[in-house]
């Protein structure tokens, strides 16, 4: 009896703690060794090309007021016009203050009319709008010199699996770990090993997957995510049931082998019961 409970104890003891959900599996920034890969120092941040499909807001300033009112709903300054795209105005409508690329690559913009955008960066726009801008207004009398902002509205990443969701990108560059907090990071349970990152470019979709854990993770192609990413987190094998603390692993142990002993018992005493009834019977 004491040799099997040694056994269940040890059986027990080593679930438990196969169980647990340790630092190493969910602390990041963590220097590569034969766990956990290293990256080669591949980053370099390429500007987000304009696709069919973006759309981009547009305002152009002027010392004119007839051109700010021309170009720019009546002459709603940028703060206004950003306000009232974002819902805080009365409007709270992206269409009424951003330019849609179309079918064929192009915005309809006021005056000039089709602008082939897609392929190019915001900056590129930019130049090309002030540029067009600068040789169609110059005979206007009091004609001063514009100066255009481009960006690109309604940019998002997705995330499944993990806080499943849609997420906005608020910046310029965001890297993957402030993506993953805006999804309100990932859990105990969810894998940082094996994150999967699907991108489509030039019509093309690619899967990557990468650790999040590897501190190299900096330094890589992964860092920075693009709009339309999505990124699958995946739960980790075996762990729809875990235990993250020692002091839960002792006590779940503990009453374990409690019930283990008691159930050990009763079959014992039965057994025993039945041998002495059949010891005794045979004696008779």
């Amino acid at each position: 009896m004491i040799k099997l409970k040694n056994i269940l104890f040890f059986a027990l003891v080593g679930l438990a703690l196969s169980s647990c959900v340790t630092a190493r599996k969910v602390n990041y920034m963590q220097k590569p060794d034969n766990q956990i890969p290293s990256y080669a120092d591949t980053l370099s941040y390429e500007d987000y090309v304009l696709r069919i499909g973006d759309r981009l807001y547009v305002y152009v300033y002027s010392l004119n007021e007839d051109i700010q009112k021309m170009y720019n709903a009546g002459g709603a300054n940028s703060s206004q016009m950003r306000q009232q795209m974002s819902g805080g105005g009365m409007y709270g409508s992206y269409d009424l203050y951003t330019y849609l690329v179309d079918e064929e690559g192009n915005i309809d913009f006021p005056t000039i009319g089709k602008v082939a955008v897609q392929g190019k960066t915001t900056r590129e726009v930019k130049l090309k709008l002030e540029q067009e801008l600068g040789t169609l207004l110059k005979e206007i009398p009091g004609y001063s010199m514009v100066s255009v902002e481009v960006n690109i509205v309604n940019r998002s990443f997705s995330v499944i699996g993990a806080q499943s969701g849609r997420y906005m990108i608020n910046k310029e560059k965001m890297t993957i770990f402030e993506a993953l907090a805006m999804a309100g990071d990932l859990g105990e349970f969810n894998s940082r090993k094996e994150i999967k990152l699907v991108r489509e470019k030039n019509g093309v979709t690619t899967i990557k997957t990468f650790d999040a854990r590897s501190e190299d993770i900096i330094n890589s192609e992964y860092y920075y995510i693009e709009p339309n990413d999505i990124i699958y987190i995946r739960q980790i094998p075996g762990y729809s049931f875990g235990i993250n603390h020692v002091t839960t692993v002792i006590g779940v142990t503990a009453a374990t082998i409690s019930f283990g002993v008691l159930i050990y018992t009763i079959v014992q005493t039965g057994i025993n019961h039945v041998n002495k009834n059949i010891n005794g019977d045979y004696k008779k």
